[in-house]
């Protein structure tokens, strides 16, 4: 497989002849208000250009939604993703608001729709769809901790990962925007996934602490999955991640987790 690390949690994802882009955030620099109420929210999103060519990234089979904060789908990949592109999503909430070319704004909150478009073939994960091959189980998370689930429900929403899994691949675990809890566990020693992707930039809403993993986010996968290749995104695109790739690399180095982390730069690729 190759993953390629297009931007925040944007990727390319090459697997058993299929490529998937997972996450399409896709609107030019600081063009959308940072989160409110979150931490740096003074700064626009996303606070980094992409530094992939467009016409590479929509050059995919198929794209994968795990939830439609605007920093995972936004009002620039609903306008420039072919309304025919096959679409995966968590459930039939997003794949109603996807189909019509649906998006939140970040100015105001509401749902928009990018006029005359329509998505023809959005899928919902229930059910463990395949793929030209592939597999793709839907599988648990939760986009931060219960205190922060229950003070900001409405705002934080409905998380979900994805398990891959292929005849002449290794089993491969997106993660998705979650912090480290009893799904992740359960979902790695359930499928004993052989590379794990985690979104790591330690976003951050003040008072409510971190709502994706942070860097003992990350310990204690490589904890749970001894023989896993770990891949860490989410960095340096968005206001609330405070992390940085220099703070995670300090981190596996100092615990000794530095050849099994990788933390690729935005254009980089992994092949495992």
């Amino acid at each position: 497989m190759k993953v390629t690390q297009i931007r925040n949690a944007t990727l390319v994802i090459e697997y058993g002849g299929v490529k998937f882009l997972i996450d399409p955030m896709l609107a030019p620099k600081e063009s959308m208000p940072g989160f409110a109420g979150t931490a740096n929210d003074h700064l626009r999103n996303p606070t980094v250009a992409l530094s992939t060519a467009m016409e590479q990234i929509l050059d995919v089979d198929a794209v994968v939604v795990t939830h439609v904060h605007t920093d995972h789908w936004d009002q620039t990949a609903a306008e420039v993703i072919p309304a025919s592109l096959p679409m995966f999503v968590q459930h039939f909430g997003d794949k109603a608001l996807i189909s019509q070319a649906g998006y939140v704004s970040l100015d105001d909150g509401a749902v928009h729709h990018v006029d005359g478009k329509a998505f023809s073939d959005v899928r919902v994960l229930t059910g463990n769809p395949e793929f030209n091959g592939v597999k793709m189980r839907k599988v648990p998370g939760q986009h931060g901790s219960d205190l922060a689930l229950q003070a900001v429900y409405d705002g934080l929403l409905e998380v979900c990962g994805i398990v891959f899994s292929h005849p002449d691949e290794k089993t491969l675990y997106l993660a998705g925007d979650t912090v480290w809890n009893d799904y992740v566990a359960a979902n790695i020693a359930t499928y004993r996934p052989e590379v794990i992707i985690l979104n790591a930039g330690d976003a951050q809403i003040p008072g409510l602490g971190s709502i994706i993993m942070d860097a003992d986010g990350v310990g204690a996968v490589c904890e749970a999955a001894p023989s896993a290749t770990i891949i860490a995104s989410h960095f340096e695109a968005v206001n609330h991640a405070v992390a940085k790739r220099d703070d995670l690399r300090r981190y596996v180095e100092e615990h000794h987790l530095a050849d099994r982390v990788l933390i690729p730069a935005d254009g980089e690729t992994c092949t495992l």
